[in-house]
């Protein structure tokens, strides 16, 4: 029985931690587009993204193997 004067404040607690987080939804819009999101994902994108100008480019031309290894300085192993 005396577990009762613990519970039933911290029901209430909970219950007013619940109805606040409500009414903040509400107030920040969050309930105002729930289908919309949705089908966003389904459209493809108007405008392609834009390249970063600040990111280096690829190279140009891809090393090969074989090059790779006649320029590298390291000897070979057991030399």
């Amino acid at each position: 029985m005396n577990i009762l004067y613990l519970l039933i404040p911290l029901s209430l607690i909970l219950l007013s931690l619940a109805v606040w987080a409500f009414f903040w939804a509400v107030r920040n819009d969050q309930f105002d587009d729930l289908e919309g999101p949705a089908y966003r994902i389904l459209f493809e994108d108007e405008d392609p993204p834009k390249p970063n100008p600040s990111r280096k480019p690829a190279r140009e031309t891809p090393v090969d193997d074989a090059t790779a290894d006649e320029h590298d300085s390291t000897p070979p192993p057991g030399s």
